[in-house]
């Protein structure tokens, strides 16, 4: 088999292909053979050496893959000989082939491809988490969305839409006309423009009753004013901690620095009702069954047509380098994979 392997901290082009035997599935896992693999922010900070789940490098990372079952561990049904499915990984899903338990797999409905599959598991999980599970959005809220062309951006609009919400996103100017007919209601270049003045101008004074934030530090700052009564900080990540293609610890102190820390303490979420709270699907290995609801739940509006992965570019393994690039240089708008 061929893996993607972080072999040390640094820019896009210390990842490596190398050969390595295909492994044999162990009792309840299943092997597949992997057609395309999602490719993550968190891998990013991973290999710039900013990821604390990181295992020790060298490593193969990765979250996601779709492909199709070609052999199965002791106490397998053989039906699943064959089967196009998509899965969840916990590192290693940078491979060609990949040995998985069988919690971990969901059947492709009909008609979705490969590369569709591959670019569900993440993006929606997290989005399904913000919105739905933890940012409780009803019908007629509005919710401010940062990075909107980005593979979270794009499944929370669709299913902030689905819902009934206003949808706000921040992105690059470039990607509005796309991004508008994506769904987006009101957009925001937040290279121009303060995206806490022009959200209160939008909603007539009144602020937001969700945001969903991966940049972190002056932009939650922002955010929490933001928010109406009653309002949610969903937090997912830390962007403006990695501001460059290798490791530069000033930003990470710079991010921390402006963080409102003052602001969360339980007196002033009291005084003030709203709510803040973070998210990782990567910390919920234990919740299985709760995955497994989401998983289904989502696949079933994938099939009623009302979410559709948006696939920005997809690169061939000896690329992979140049897709954190492009991932980077911000010229995405959806998903970005890669192809065996």
């Amino acid at each position: 088999m061929r893996q993607i392997w972080i072999t040390k901290f640094g820019p896009p082009e210390v990842l490596a292909v190398k050969q390595a035997p295909d492994p044999e599935p162990k009792p309840g896992e299943v092997r597949i053979r992997v057609e395309a693999s999602g490719v993550n922010f968190a891998d990013i900070v991973g290999r710039v050496g900013l990821y604390p789940d990181l295992p020790p490098i060298p490593v193969v990372p990765g979250y996601e893959v779709s492909g199709h079952i070609d052999a199965i561990g002791a106490d397998v049904d053989t039906s699943w000989i064959g089967r196009d499915v998509l899965a969840t990984t916990r590192f290693g899903g940078y491979a060609d082939v990949i040995c998985l338990p069988l919690q971990q797999i969901f059947a492709r409905p009909p008609g979705m491809s490969a590369l569709e599959a591959a670019a569900l598991p993440v993006n929606y999980f997290t989005a399904w988490q913000l919105v739905v599970v933890m940012g409780g959005l009803k019908p007629g809220e509005t919710v401010l969305v940062h990075s909107a062309g980005g593979g979270v951006g794009i499944a929370a609009t669709q299913i902030a839409k689905h819902i009934g919400a206003t949808v706000i996103g921040t992105a690059s100017a470039s990607k509005h006309a796309e991004l508008r007919a994506l769904g987006v209601d009101h957009l925001i270049d937040y290279r121009t423009e303060d995206f806490e003045v022009r959200a209160r101008q939008i909603t007539q004074g009144r602020g937001v009753e969700l945001i969903l934030d991966a940049i972190g530090g002056d932009s939650l700052k922002k955010g929490y004013r933001l928010l109406a009564p009653t309002g949610r900080l969903g937090m997912f990540g830390i962007s403006s901690a990695v501001t460059q293609k290798q490791r530069r610890l000033i930003d990470m102190l710079a991010m921390l620095a402006n963080t409102p820390w003052f602001q969360f303490n339980p007196m002033s979420l009291i005084n003030a009702n709203k709510g803040v709270f973070g998210v990782n699907v990567g910390h919920l290995w234990g919740e299985t069954d709760r995955l497994r609801s989401w998983g289904e739940q989502l696949l079933d509006l994938w099939t009623q047509g009302v979410i559709k992965p948006k696939i920005a570019q997809s690169f061939k393994f000896d690329d992979a380098a140049a897709a954190h690039h492009f991932i980077q240089d911000r010229k995405n708008i959806g998903k970005v994979l890669l192809v065996p």
